[in-house]
């Protein structure tokens, strides 16, 4: 995920974000460390070929 653009913000407990390139796929975490490995497994993902 290096060097992808994501956005993120805190609402109540939980940590939320997308990342700029997918702005309709949002993800959640309990902290910012575990919602950014979320949106690594989310940017690996989208960009894997399809099978």
């Amino acid at each position: 995920m290096k060097g992808t653009g994501f956005t993120y913000w805190q609402d109540g407990e939980f940590w939320l974000g997308h990342l700029d390139e997918f702005p309709d796929y949002l993800t959640q975490g309990a902290s910012l460390e575990d919602l950014k490995a979320h949106l690594a497994d989310l940017d690996s993902e989208l960009r894997s070929p399809a099978p």
